[in-house]
């Protein structure tokens, strides 16, 4: 069992895949708690990163495929949103 914190502005930090199998605890701002698969999770983080890759004008792999100089692309997210009751 893994136990996560919301922060203040409704995140969690996530920078990777959790196993599918496992059990994810949430505290949540409000005093609530959830628990979540790693699946859950990780379509959460997927949406996250799918987001931010659009909104930045990357194609699905992260890459910016505009001509220009070479740059770091930060292409990572390391918050996801979350709620309670997300993934039922």
């Amino acid at each position: 069992m893994i136990t996560l914190q919301q922060d203040a502005d409704g995140f969690i930090r996530m920078n990777r895949h959790y196993p599918a199998s496992v059990r994810i605890r949430i505290a949540f701002n409000d005093g609530s708690t959830g628990e979540f698969s790693g699946v859950a999770l990780n379509n959460a983080y997927d949406a996250a990163l799918a987001e931010f890759r659009a909104r930045n004008g990357l194609d699905a792999k992260g890459f910016n495929r505009a001509p220009g100089g070479r740059t770091n692309s930060g292409n990572r997210i390391d918050f996801v949103p979350v709620h309670p009751g997300m993934g039922e």
